[in-house]
């Protein structure tokens, strides 16, 4: 809410609105008005009275005869009502109100909800602010041959005694301009405040600018008919465009401008770049919340098979402005492909109007109720079609598709709608709201547990020094001999695994990851007596809300996988302390750690940015001054992986695209040391060794020294070839080192 005082409820009308400009209905939600002229014909009757013909307990002919006198009677009345639902906008006493109908059908167009909103915004000179919103949950309707009033209780997002809200809107005919609606705010029972007349503005209740750019040689989706494929009975064939299928929930995306086409790089875009990217090329792109969103269709994501989308904005404080697909993976001239690229870009897009995928709405603040399955159930945009199962019946993409409608499920139509402004326009409140507090019995145990899974949490040190980062080890397993079979997205940044974090002062915080990246892909794997678990390492110090770990005290951290039958696993309580510094130099060495710059680039594994220049002289002063800390070997890890990759940036207009080479000399010089020490076990986890060995690897390969590659990766296999490890991890890493050494031979070449 503002700080701007008063309360837009109360005071005196303010009748001078200027009307704007007429903005009619789309031409396919006119067609059809005629057809159902009889409908509106009949609540005005009802309300007026019932027409002389009308008698009960008629015969079928009799029937007939009322039904033929019904429809003379509204031939003669001429053309049908038009419906009040839109968007309509007014201005009472240094507001602006922004309101929303949706109370009555419009042929052709989007669900009704039932429901009435509205967002305030304080005006001044020449300057406007955000106030507040509110919404009508379960308003009364009530319809004459001249007027139609709306009454209800509102809740607000501040308080006011003004909770009653009456809306009246006169009624006009099809060919007519529509009505300004006439909005009070009461205090019960009879208190009149403020009024506002509010000019019809648009048929949608929302709209957005989208700007959508694409790397040469992808082609951008355009639309899909869904009578390609087999669809529900009660899903009608119709051609879906990207803004078809938001106008169908009621939102419009205004397509912004020309897709500009930039430079490709054939190795992958990662997270880093594709901020940068549009930070550089977004045109529209301002650090304030405001209706608009970029859009990439990129090559390939560099890093995690079978990502088709990712939501990348979310590393600062004006959030979910852009997002990305991968062009690489979706791509195809069959209707599978279309049907799967339409999917992909309303998914992502639904990302940055802060709709979370189906089986996380109760991590939102606050929780909002997960659909059958732990939400696995839904048919919605939001869901993974190959998560999907019903509550009967085979799940799994094919089920699916043959019973997904190509629409957002009413609980996210009501968010896209009527949720609170600040809650749904792009760059104001973060990802899943704007706070990270969750409810500590979301990760309750299960009442009863018949997975056949079990899911571990644990770090390498049960005590952190402050400012140390934070990286946890996952750990599923199967507790039935006889196997079983799940997906195997373990890391907490493919979102099938939540980690909740109790800090010393008793807050319960969700670990939220930077980038939203979908992996949109069946990868099934079995458990069994031949392997029985699979691990994942993250590390969790930063995330979307800043540092989690930045008080000395006593952690509680507790994880939850969803499997694919839609099981909840949860993990023991893991215990992690983080020490108070003991001296000044424990103090400065653990700021130097903790910059919100610093952060970014150990959740991102290191960047190019400009932005996050201090962040980088940050850490090599940790290397150059405290090289021989414990802490440097997360500096060398975050500087030596950024090294050994290349960097991609975009020029601002977009026609060049600016390749930084790897650099494998200053990746093998901060790379070795964060595998020498780590082999000593006073460095990184196994995991992160293992990252980090076979990109240590990879740089000796760019210099030419496959010999050394070689050695780095057999080297990798003897550490773990003892016995503190299980043999199937054994194979496992074997296969990895095998596989690496392929593929560098491959590239680098060799006798």
């Amino acid at each position: 809410m503002s700080t701007a005082s008063g309360d837009p409820t109360t005071g005196t009308a303010d009748f001078s609105a200027t009307p704007l400009a007429d903005t009619f209905f789309p031409e396919e939600w006119e067609s059809g008005q005629e057809s159902v002229r009889g409908e509106y014909a009949t609540e005005a009757n009802a309300t007026e009275g019932a027409t002389a013909g009308g008698t009960a307990g008629g015969t079928a002919g009799g029937t007939e005869r009322a039904a033929e006198q019904r429809q003379a009677a509204a031939a003669a009345a001429g053309p049908a009502h038009r419906p009040t639902r839109g968007r309509y906008r007014g201005t009472s006493g240094g507001y602006e109100l922004i309101l929303r109908m949706d109370v009555d059908s419009v042929p052709g167009g989007p669900k009704v909800l039932r429901k009435v909103s509205g967002d305030f915004f304080s005006t001044g000179g020449g300057t406007q602010a955000y106030f507040g919103s509110f919404i009508v949950d379960a308003p009364t309707v009530s319809r004459t041959g001249t007027q139609v009033v709306i009454r209800g209780i509102a809740s607000y997002t501040w308080q006011t005694a003004y909770t009653l809200v009456r809306v009246t809107v006169p009624r006009s005919r099809t060919n007519q301009r529509p009505g300004a609606a006439t909005v009070e705010f009461l205090c019960p029972p009879r208190q009149l405040g403020a009024t506002y007349v509010c000019p019809y503005v648009s048929p949608y209740f929302r709209t957005v600018e989208w700007e959508q750019d694409s790397v040469a040689g992808a082609v951008p989706f355009l639309s899909y008919d869904t009578g390609s494929l087999p669809q529900p009975a009660n899903s009608p064939a119709r051609i879906l465009t990207v803004p078809r299928a938001y106008a169908e929930a009621g939102i419009e995306l205004l397509v912004s401008g020309t897709a500009n086409v930039i430079a490709n790089n054939q190795n992958g875009w990662t997270n880093t770049e594709l901020h940068g990217a549009m930070e550089t090329n977004f045109s529209l792109w301002r650090n304030a919340p405001q209706w608009k969103m970029w859009l990439l269709v990129a090559g390939s994501y560099e890093g995690v098979a079978g990502v088709r989308g990712i939501m990348f904005d979310a590393a600062d404080t004006f959030q979910r402005q852009g997002c990305a697909v991968f062009y690489d993976l979706i791509q195809g001239a069959g209707p599978e492909e279309q049907r799967a690229m339409l999917r992909t870009y309303v998914h992502e897009i639904g990302h940055a109007f802060n709709l979370l995928h189906s089986w996380q709405k109760n991590l939102a603040t606050p929780p909002a109720p997960l659909g059958g399955n732990n939400g696995f159930a839904d048919l919605s945009w939001m869901n993974y079609p190959q998560n999907y199962q019903p509550l009967n019946g085979n799940g799994g993409a094919a089920a699916y598709w043959g019973a997904f409608p190509f629409q957002f499920t009413d609980n996210e139509q009501l968010h896209l709608r009527h949720g609170f402004y600040r809650n749904v326009v792009m760059g104001a409140n973060a990802f899943a709201t704007g706070a990270a507090d969750i409810e500590p019995a979301l990760f309750d145990e299960p009442l009863t547990d018949e997975s056949g899974l079990r899911l571990g949490l644990r770090a390498d040190k049960s005590a952190l020094a402050f400012g140390e980062p934070a990286v946890v080890e996952l750990k599923l397993e199967t507790t039935d001999l006889r196997g079983r079979a799940t997906h195997n997205h373990l890391h907490p940044d493919d979102e099938l695994v939540s980690i909740a974090i109790r800090q010393p002062s008793g807050r319960t915080v969700l670990y939220r990851p930077l980038l939203r990246r979908c992996v949109d892909q069946d990868q099934t794997v079995r458990l069994d007596a031949n392997r029985p678990a699979i691990y994942s390492s993250a590390y969790i110090g930063y995330g979307r809300d800043g540092h989690y770990f930045q008080q000395p005290g006593t952690y509680q951290l507790r994880a939850a996988y969803l499997a694919s039958d839609g099981s909840r696993i949860v993990s023991p309580v893991l215990r992690l302390d983080v020490r108070h510094p003991v001296s000044e130099a424990d103090l400065r060495l653990g700021e130097l750690m903790m910059g919100e710059e610093q952060g970014k680039i150990l959740a991102l594994r290191g960047s190019d940015s400009p932005a996050l220049q201090s962040g980088n002289d940050a850490l090599q002063e940790v290397i150059e001054r405290h090289g021989t800390h414990p802490f440097a070997v997360y500096a060398r890890l975050a500087k030596g992986l950024n090294f050994e990759h290349e960097f991609k940036s975009l020029s601002p207009d977009k026609t060049e695209l600016t390749v930084r080479p790897p650099d494998p000399k200053s990746g093998i010089e901060q790379l070795a040391q964060v595998v020498k020490v780590s082999q000593q076990g006073k460095g990184v986890d196994n995991l992160t060794l293992n990252l980090a060995s076979r990109r240590l690897a990879r740089a000796y390969a760019r210099q030419g020294d496959l010999e050394e590659a070689n050695s780095t990766l057999d080297r990798l296999v003897r550490h773990f070839d003892t016995p503190a490890f299980k043999p199937y991890v054994k194979d496992a890493v074997r296969d990895q080192a095998d596989s690496t050494k392929a593929r560098l031979t491959e590239e680098f070449g060799g006798g």
